[in-house]
């Protein structure tokens, strides 16, 4: 029941997505999001070192899309000259935009996963669209209650992860 909510792997951050290490998935494209996955809610544009990750991915041939839930005027402006298809406002869990990155990509659920830091939204909707989910920490989270609550619900689905990962 669980199972598309729990991640394909648990990294520590999105530099531990080399190209030889998405080599091993057969990933040919990430579909990532951006805010507390990539950078903080409070960098407008990518930073230098997650411009030359993405360099180093695209150079590898592995091709990049975002889809975000923020809103269209934050995410246009953090993709701006990236050259990547994007969508904001995608509703996540919903794999609508999920699957529309994959055709603009020319890939499909075998070649394709899906980057994010949040289980109810992310990776729910990677497992929902059939695809692998890596799932990193939150970079600097809200302190809102609305994300303490969900990231207190998110606590028994990792340890649920963990200890499969140990099997």
């Amino acid at each position: 029941m669980f199972q598309k909510l729990l991640p394909t792997k648990v990294l520590p951050d999105i530099y531990s997505l080399t190209p030889e290490f998405l080599g091993q998935y057969n990933i040919k494209a990430l579909i990532l999001d951006i805010d507390n996955t990539l950078v903080t809610y409070d960098d407008p544009k990518p930073t230098l070192t997650v411009a030359k990750w993405l360099d180093e991915l695209h150079a590898a041939g592995i091709a990049t899309a975002f889809v975000s839930n923020n809103h269209e005027e934050r995410v246009a402006s953090f993709c701006e000259g990236l050259g990547c298809y994007f969508h904001a406002d995608a509703g996540k869990p919903s794999r609508r935009f999920l699957r529309e990155a994959m055709a603009h990509m020319g890939t499909d659920v075998t070649n394709t996963a899906s980057v994010g830091d949040q289980l109810f939204t992310d990776v729910w909707a990677a497992g929902r669209a059939g695809m692998k989910a890596f799932y990193v920490p939150p970079i600097k989270d809200k302190k809102t209650l609305f994300f303490r609550a969900k990231r207190a619900l998110e606590k028994p689905l990792l340890r649920i992860y963990y200890s499969k990962e140990k099997q």
